[in-house]
């Protein structure tokens, strides 16, 4: 019991320390030596894309490498390969030669970070009855806030009282100092697994035909949307378009984070306790009341009403995070758990990667500092999450995690979507 719980505080530092990693670019184009340094001081597009090629990294390698390394890694070798790989690619970063070079080692680091919350759902599903996998799901998911919380005050800190290549070479050691010791201590892997293993393309096959992929596929896409565009934007709107001091926005920016941090924890203690049939519950709930305060946030005069919608809408969207992974959990054949959320995240953020670059489009089309048509896509995305929230309450899915894999890939146990 303790060893497994282990593992599981483990992958939340983990996911933690990524989450740190991911900000960081966030943070960087508020900081003029650093835009100078690559020429793209005031374009808004070019800074919405350095968001947007990490994520189509993380995507593709999210969708092609995680049935690799469920079939020939498994979960404690396959995060050891990945934490290495974050640590090498952010090393090199302050030393990329212009623009194009840190492109591409940032599309590299996407690709190393992409297999992660795939491997964690494997741990989970490993170590975790279906019935008790929201607690381990909710608290190995307390990474993204908490890594998104601590990562936005922590690269200000370290940005502007010191500069911007400080901020690459701390993460770099903060990779390989924390993350390799934790999984090489704390992440086991389940014994005999190497057994049951099939190969790569009969696991990719049983993970496309999960049921209910479309919809929560769409769900995953929304909320990676709202991620993404929300923790790139964020510092830039609160400095630029509010006039927040430096540490008035490390403060706000980090508190709604801080708050889905609280929400998701009491999302995954309610659904171990909600029926199968209400498990889309929190999407419903969620979704409506983060669309409702972003766009309370977007026509806001006052600086607290503000503070206070962004820290509303982070509690709501942070409400949906563990019910992704435990429908995919309940509706995918335990044998291909890991490669069926791979797909989901990995599609997932290849379509939401985009959404940094569209928001910077938005805001650039109402003058560079119009930030409310970058706010209105995030409800947007909220939206498609409320509807496809109602629709696996009308259409719940009976529970496969303890299906074994067909022997023929014509046996699938029911349709996709």
């Amino acid at each position: 019991m303790k060893a497994r719980w282990a593992g599981v505080i483990s992958l939340l530092v983990i996911v933690l320390i990524s989450y740190v990693d991911r900000v960081n670019v966030s943070v960087l184009i508020t900081d003029e030596a650093f835009t100078d340094h690559f020429g793209i001081t005031g374009d808004r597009v070019a800074q919405g894309a350095l968001s947007t090629v990490f994520l189509v990294g993380y995507g593709i390698a999210a969708f092609f490498l995680t049935p690799l390394y469920e079939t020939r890694l498994g979960a404690r070798r396959g995060l050891f390969l990945s934490v290495a790989l974050w640590s090498v690619m952010t090393l090199l970063s302050p030393y990329a030669l212009g623009a194009l070079t840190l492109t591409v080692l940032r599309a590299l680091l996407g690709g190393a970070e992409g297999p992660l919350f795939s491997l964690k759902t494997m741990y989970v599903r490993e170590h975790f009855a279906p019935h008790e996998a929201g607690r381990p799901n909710a608290v190995s998911s307390m990474g993204v806030s908490l890594g998104t919380a601590a990562g936005l005050p922590l690269i200000t800190y370290l940005v502007y009282h010191y500069d911007w290549h400080t901020s690459f070479l701390a993460l770099a050691a903060l990779n390989a100092v924390v993350g390799l010791p934790l999984i090489a201590l704390f992440v086991r892997g389940r014994g005999g697994a190497a057994r049951e293993r099939t190969g790569f393309g009969t696991t990719l096959k049983g993970a496309l035909r999960m049921p209910r992929l479309a919809p929560i596929l769409l769900v995953e896409i929304a909320t990676l949307a709202y991620l993404w565009g929300s923790s790139a934007w964020l510092p830039s709107f609160l400095l630029q378009e509010r006039h927040f001091s430096l540490t008035a926005m490390g403060a706000v920016s980090s508190m709604p984070f801080l708050m889905s941090l609280v929400s998701g924890f009491l999302g995954g203690f309610l659904l171990d306790r909600l029926p199968r049939r209400l498990l889309a519950l929190p999407f419903v709930v969620g979704s409506a009341g983060t669309a409702v305060c972003v766009l309370v946030v977007a026509g806001a005069h006052s600086d607290v009403t503000v503070a206070v919608g962004l820290i509303l809408a982070g509690g709501f969207w942070g409400l949906q995070g563990p019910a992704i992974p435990t429908l995919v959990q309940h509706c995918a054949p335990a044998r291909f758990v890991g490669s069926a959320y791979g797909v989901v995240n990995g599609v997932g953020n290849l379509v939401s990667a985009f959404m940094p670059t569209l928001m910077g489009v938005a805001i650039a089309a109402s003058g560079g500092h119009g930030f409310g048509a970058g706010f209105a896509l995030l409800a947007g995305a909220q939206a498609v999450t409320l509807v496809c929230g109602v629709w696996l309450l009308v259409r719940p899915v009976r529970d496969l995690s303890t299906v074994a894999a067909p022997e023929r890939s014509g046996a699938a146990s029911s349709p996709v979507g």
